[in-house]
């Protein structure tokens, strides 16, 4: 990205804020309540990360996906998860080709992932084989067939959908791919009010239409201009809250010296602070806080814990380690946590 004046990166910052609010609102016209979990998913898009969003059926996960996909001007394709679906079905295939003089050639046959935003859906029932066919096109946004890579377009998402592991015909995310999502968001039952909201727009005659309102060169613009935006005073404690998340660390505490087996990874360390510059210029901010950092730990760093035996056995959630190395990682070394 070229070097800009004050006056344009003044006005690239309100730009982004207004399309973000834009975005948000525009989404919330068919999703109802999720606030939260509608911030963060745009805020994965802007920092270039995938998003997890785990719930039981029926509450709207691949709805909130589709209508993401109406309201950005980019392709769009949605893979069904099943146990019986293989890498090809994904990634695509080799065809055998015949021209007009009987020569014969093998020509690649495109699988749905080749799109820029790509809905997993029930993303954990598929088998481990091919859920890992997704670990080269997250990480390296390219797949490699026959010998041959091939870039996937940018900018590429991953938005995955998983039903809870107790349910059944479901097949636990390797640590690897878990490593791969930027956030895995929880998504809760609705409340009474937002309950009856879904059923009166549902079940009533209501058309929600939405618009689209970017295209693939501006987000690219607002991912580019994102980097930018300073994290140095939050870097050194979004550090420590990581480590913290490693038993027996000098910035470990109780809970994770107790049930913790393994800790979060440097991914994690990159999903807080790349999350903070985002919602910091949508919040009209230049430099990333502390409360930045803290809004994002949950989603950044449950699903890069693997608690222990112990902590399985006692039902103990990440969420909940989490909360205490909040609580307990003081914001700066030489003062102790507000």
């Amino acid at each position: 990205m070229d070097i800009l004046q004050p006056q344009e990166i003044e006005a690239l910052k309100i730009a982004f804020q207004k399309d973000f609010i834009q975005l948000r609102d525009e989404i919330a016209k068919v999703i109802v309540g999720y606030s939260d979990i509608i911030e963060q998913v745009l805020i994965s898009l802007f920092a270039g990360g995938h998003v997890l969003l785990e719930g039981v059926p029926g509450l709207g996960k691949t709805m909130l996906v589709r209508t993401m996909s109406k309201v950005l001007d980019i392709s769009f394709n949605r893979i069904q998860f099943t146990p019986d679906l293989m890498p090809a079905d994904i990634l695509g295939t080799n065809l055998i080709d015949v021209d007009e003089h009987g020569h014969r050639s093998f020509q690649f046959q495109a699988g749905p992932i080749f799109a820029h935003l790509v809905l997993a859906d029930e993303v954990n029932r598929a088998t481990p084989k091919t859920q890992s066919a997704l670990l080269e096109c997250m990480q390296e946004k390219s797949i490699t067939s026959s010998g041959i890579t091939r870039h996937l377009p940018p900018p590429f998402f991953v938005m995955a959908t998983q039903n809870p592991l107790e349910m059944e015909g479901t097949y636990p995310l390797p640590e690897a791919q878990l490593d791969r999502f930027m956030f895995k968001l929880l998504v809760p039952f609705p409340g009474l009010v937002d309950l009856q909201e879904i059923l009166r727009r549902t079940t009533g005659n209501i058309t929600l239409d939405s618009q689209k309102i970017l295209d693939c060169s501006k987000i690219l613009q607002y991912m580019e201009f994102a980097k930018s935006i300073s994290s140095d005073v939050v870097q050194e404690y979004a550090a420590r809250v990581v480590l913290a998340t490693h038993p027996k660390n000098p910035y470990s505490v109780p809970l994770v010296d107790k049930y913790v087996r393994y800790g979060a990874s440097p991914r994690g360390a990159q999903a807080l602070i790349l999350g903070g510059k985002i919602k910091a210029i949508a919040s009209g901010r230049y430099n990333v806080s502390f409360d930045d950092i803290k809004a994002l730990a949950a989603s950044s760093l449950r699903h890069r814990m693997i608690l222990n035996f112990e902590g399985e056995a006692e039902h103990i959630s990440t969420d909940q380690i989490i909360q205490e190395i909040l609580e307990k990682t003081p914001l700066r070394l030489d003062m102790p946590n507000l």
